[in-house]
């Protein structure tokens, strides 16, 4: 039996290179491996050549194409990785885009980076991007910062200059607890203080972009770390059942006793395996492993194991810095999945304790978080999270917050428990076992919620009902929630002010969410005539609400007067009354538009139908109808 196995860990140093899409860090990347003999054979006469055809001089970023819609376009698509040596050492490149709709990319592209090259055009400066740069270095907790001032010979190398943005740019990174190591003057594309010293910048006595990058610390050894085994899997083979993962602190030997997961089951490992080699005694942080239990018990992928007398944090409700990706803001109620290693955790925005101000980089009280915003934020599940805080420099704590359709809208380093304040209750909404895709499986159709908004006498509910008919008929799992059963049960202790108003179709909101989180399709027949609740109401609900507009004008509601409610008000009985003394804002887009002042109830009926038909089975709809 071997003593150990060789750790699978990469020994190379990860830098990640990131600015502003303009400001020439794909250039710097190439000029940077052809002046250190990094490059394969015949790709500077590539380079040359694609340069020719399009009409330029050599064009270093070219080498950075890994995708042609970069080429196309003039910008880095995805995180690029490449192998780079200089001297004895190994690195890793990691090329982070640097335009925003491509700032994804960048928390996995840059998340496990010991150093950073911060590229900044000396002439434009600091940029709201290079703020958002900055402030995303801070986050994934990296302190190594090299700040290359790039295009100085646009500046024609003067000192006075180059050093007014150094001190501009310095400013910006102390407001983040940030210190550059080194401040780079150079021209990218000339290879001026790249790898040789420049002879056009005398003054400059500082190290080249080489030498910076020869003095960034070698990262520190986890393996003696406290002992952290996700479970990526389990298998069995025979009578024998493996649990796979891959170690990220510490290290591990046979014989040892370990406790499982939140379950807290102690177990004793029996046998360490690897993959095409002899059994193993020890393993440490880095390597890709499944051991073998005494007694056999079976953890849950996600599950943590460490020693007994070393455990994770564990809370139900946890603090994170927030970096926000989604193109909609972020609000106090939403629902996501926390990926934390290999572990997924429903969980719920409890409160949003800060955001930072970007023109400042101060932060303040929020009640939002903008797209692409930052801020402080707590986190509830339903059940307790192992976790190491988010340190600086290590992989402790980085979670990533994932949405229904799987993508990444947030990236989420844990920073600790949250506390429960006095006099707050300790909620922690349940999550369900059963998917999405289980339910769509079974139904046949996915939960939605269509929001039927329209004068009072427009014909809601009227709608609402018959198309529930036909949907039943047809196999659909449909509830109706109209405005008059809420107001007769829920919502009876609510007036008709504006902010009762507000109310009713918050919860109207909530309880349509419990229902299409169930799969279920939902028709709302509700007045809400400001457009602000109804923004409300789409928030809450988030995936799968369509704003429907019931259309008829105020003479045909007032004619038909079903309730005898626009008399009273015309009468002055009623106050308030939508239409008469207080305002119906229609939407300005609706997902479908139903004319009920003309026409008959059954072509009414059966265009709504249609309309949720084609929403709500395999493959939806493709546009809008009206």
């Amino acid at each position: 039996m071997s003593d150990t196995i060789s750790s699978s860990q990469d020994a190379a140093t990860p830098i990640v290179i990131v600015g502003h899409v303009d400001h020439g860090k794909s250039t710097l990347i190439g000029r940077l491996l052809h002046d250190t003999d990094n490059l394969q054979d015949g790709k500077v006469a590539q380079i040359i050549e694609s340069s020719k055809k399009r009409g330029l001089k050599i064009e270093w970023s070219f080498l950075l194409d890994s995708l042609q819609i970069e080429r196309d376009q003039g910008v880095t698509v995805d995180s690029t990785r490449i192998p780079f040596k200089l001297g004895s050492r190994e690195y890793v490149i990691v090329d982070a885009p640097g335009h925003r709709q491509f700032l994804r990319n960048m928390i996995t592209g840059a998340a496990d980076a010991e150093a950073a090259v911060l590229v900044v055009d000396a002439v434009e400066g600091a940029r709201e991007q290079t703020r958002r740069h900055a402030m995303l270095l801070h986050l994934i907790g990296i302190r190594h910062v090299i700040v290359l001032l790039n295009k100085v010979d646009l500046l024609d190398f003067d000192q006075a200059k180059i050093e007014a943005v150094e001190v501009s740019v310095n400013e910006l990174l102390g407001k983040l607890g940030l210190e550059a190591a080194y401040f780079v003057p150079a021209s990218a594309r000339d290879g001026d203080n790249i790898a040789s010293r420049s002879d056009r910048m005398p003054w400059y006595k500082g190290p080249t972009l080489t030498e910076a990058l020869a003095r960034v610390p070698t990262p520190a050894s986890r393996s003696e770390l406290a002992l952290r085994f996700p479970v990526q899997d389990v298998y069995r083979f025979g009578d024998k059942r493996y649990v796979a993962g891959r170690i990220e602190r510490g290290r591990v030997r046979v014989g040892d006793t370990v406790v499982i997961g939140t379950q807290k089951t102690p177990a004793r490992i029996a046998s360490i395996e690897s993959w095409h080699t002899a059994p193993h005694v020890s393993a440490s942080a880095g390597q890709s492993i499944a051991v073998t239990l005494e007694p056999d018990v079976i953890p849950d992928r996600g599950d943590l194991l460490h020693h007994v007398d070393t455990p994770p944090a564990q809370a139900s409700r946890v603090r994170t810095r927030l970096f926000w990706l989604r193109q909609e803001p972020l609000r106090v109620g939403e629902s996501f999945r926390l990926r934390l290693a290999t572990a997924e955790h429903a969980v719920t925005v409890t409160s949003i304790e800060s955001v930072v101000n970007l023109d400042d980089l101060t932060m303040h009280p929020g009640t939002e978080v903008p797209p692409e915003g930052f801020a402080e934020i707590t986190l509830s599940a339903a059940e307790n999270i192992q976790f190491d805080a988010f340190a600086p420099g290590t992989p402790d704590g980085r979670g990533v917050l994932v949405d229904l359709q799987q993508r990444i809208v947030g990236g989420a380093p844990l920073i600790g428990p949250a506390a429960i304040a006095a006099g707050e209750k300790a909620i922690h909404p349940s999550a369900s076992a059963v998917t999405t895709q289980d339910r769509q499986r079974v139904k046949g159709h996915k939960g939605s919620v269509f929001w039927l908004t329209g004068l009072s006498g427009a014909g809601k509910s009227t709608l609402a009902r018959a198309a529930e008919n036909a949907l039943f008929a047809a196999g659909v799992d449909v509830s109706v929630l109209d405005g008059d059963t809420l107001r007769a049960g829920l919502c009876k202790d609510l007036g008709f002010s504006e902010s009762d108003r507000t109310e009713n179709v918050r919860r109207a909101a909530e309880v349509a969410r419990i229902l299409r989180d169930a799969g279920q399709v939902v028709l709302v027949a509700l007045i809400s005539p400001l457009r602000s609740d109804r923004e409300l109401a789409r928030q809450i609900i988030g995936e799968g609400f369509e704003e429907v507009f019931v259309d008829a004008d105020l003479g045909t509601c007032e004619q038909r007067d079903p309730k005898g409610l626009y008399a009273a008000a015309r009468a002055g009985k009623i106050s308030g009354f939508t239409g008469i003394d207080a305002p119906y804002e229609a939407p300005e887009a609706p997902a479908l538009r139903v004319a009920t002042g003309k026409g008959s109830v059954e072509n009414a009926v059966s265009q709504l139908v249609s309309f949720v038909e084609a929403s709500v089975r395999a493959g939806g709809r493709s546009r809008a109808h009206s």
